[in-house]
């Protein structure tokens, strides 16, 4: 079984979020509708020196871009009612059968990357499918042709660790990595530690 899975590179994104843009006008999501989010995490203090102007004191920050990581262990379809949610066992997709869902969100609540979202005008959950038509067509995702940074990939985890290393999902904001999400990142050099973060996400309501 091949298992796809994405690669970010936390060091090469500017937090344009083009990925989060182009995803959402191309799979026609509502307002308040995300299947891949860009997530920025800030911390530490500014102080004033002598001359009036504003010195870092321990000041960092970094992004990283978010969607579905298609899990070896899906929370999403552990908790779902209605067996909507399955893993497609020749690509590791996981997807959700619209006509089976029945909207009541324990996918949402269960998923600790926050992943499945509801669309109010239709009853039911929708996430990232990977793209799943444009990669049937030998294309890959919109998310990852549209990153001007190349901070995005897209391939067979076993390929995708060969070319970039195994890399560290569990760094802040994300949480612990227990449900084998197919998800590798390039940690940025001022990354925390899932846990030992001593910054916060600083996006805007209306951001996410």
């Amino acid at each position: 079984m091949t298992q796809y899975a994405f690669y970010f590179d936390s060091s090469k994104c500017t937090g344009c979020k083009t990925c989060q843009v182009v995803c959402k006008e191309n799979h026609k999501l509502p307002t308040d509708n995300l299947w891949r989010r860009v997530l920025e995490y800030q911390g530490g203090s500014w102080s004033v020196d002598a001359s009036g102007c504003y010195v870092p004191e321990g000041a960092f920050g970094y992004k990283i871009s978010l969607s579905c990581n298609h899990c070896d262990m899906p929370a999403c379809m552990a908790n779902c009612a209605t067996g909507a949610i399955s893993k497609d066992e020749d690509t590791g997709i996981v997807s959700i059968d619209r006509e089976a869902c029945i909207g009541c969100k324990a996918c949402i609540t269960a998923c600790p990357y926050e992943a499945p979202t509801f669309i109010e005008e239709t009853g039911v959950v929708s996430k990232c499918d990977m793209c799943l038509d444009e990669v049937s067509s030998g294309h890959v995702p919109f998310c990852v042709a549209s990153c001007p940074m190349r901070a995005l990939d897209w391939g067979d985890k076993d390929e995708l660790i060969a070319k970039y290393g195994e890399g560290d999902v569990e760094i802040e904001p994300l949480p612990e990595n227990t449900t084998g999400a197919n998800l590798i990142i390039k940690p940025h050099p001022a990354a925390q530690k899932t846990g030992a973060g001593t910054g916060s996400t600083v996006n805007l309501a209306e951001e996410l």
